[in-house]
């Protein structure tokens, strides 16, 4: 049951896929394009995106990172990201201004760090592991490189909600309870490069 569901699954979103994209016209018409956010590099988190039109002014943005390494002195900055956004662009997809609405979720296991903005709490002292989730609006804008390359500068703010457990700082520390932190702030910094696939 479960495997067949599965299945019906994957058929149905190729199908959309392949209805969205068969209904795109234009040869030289930009329709789907992957990005990395350099932001998201510098901090040596793996991250890929993709977007792709679904109107003449309206795309989908999704992108997703992912960070496992431990560092130095028992610090950790573990997490993954996925981030949704639809996309209106006031001129054409994939050229000048647009604005967005963005979901975004994952799970993180921080400690002995000061994250940015106090994001998961103050976890300093001691580790925190957990669930975040929430959403914001953003603005941006995208510069033609090339017949196939972009550049991108995007800013949004918006909600973050944290669920996690408290935990001694040392490995393997003693569970101190649950705690829940919310967040009102910057919730999506990018600087991407982007190749136009299509």
């Amino acid at each position: 049951m479960k495997q067949s569901l599965k299945q019906g699954l994957i058929v149905s979103v190729c199908c959309l896929l392949f209805w969205n994209l068969s209904g795109m016209t234009g040869i030289h018409a930009q329709n789907l394009a992957v990005k990395t956010n350099i932001l998201y590099d510098a901090t040596a988190s793996v991250n890929v995106g993709a977007e792709v039109a679904l109107a003449p002014e309206w795309t989908l943005d999704v992108s997703g990172n992912y960070n496992a390494w431990d560092y130095r002195d028992n610090r950790k900055w573990r997490h993954f990201l996925v981030q949704p956004e639809a996309r209106y662009w006031f001129c054409e997809k994939f050229n000048g201004h647009f604005v967005g609405i963005h979901l975004h979720g994952g799970q993180f296991n921080v400690g002995n760090v000061r994250t940015p903005f106090g994001l998961f709490g103050d976890c300093r002292n001691t580790r925190h592991e957990g669930w975040y989730y929430g959403a914001g609006i953003s603005y941006g804008y995208q510069w033609l490189l090339g017949k196939r390359w972009n550049f991108e500068l995007s800013i949004g703010a918006g909600y973050t909600g944290s669920d996690y457990g408290v935990y001694e700082n040392p490995v393997c520390g003693a569970y101190l309870g649950p705690e829940h932190h919310d967040y009102f702030g910057i919730t999506k910094a990018s600087v991407s490069i982007i190749f136009i696939i299509f």
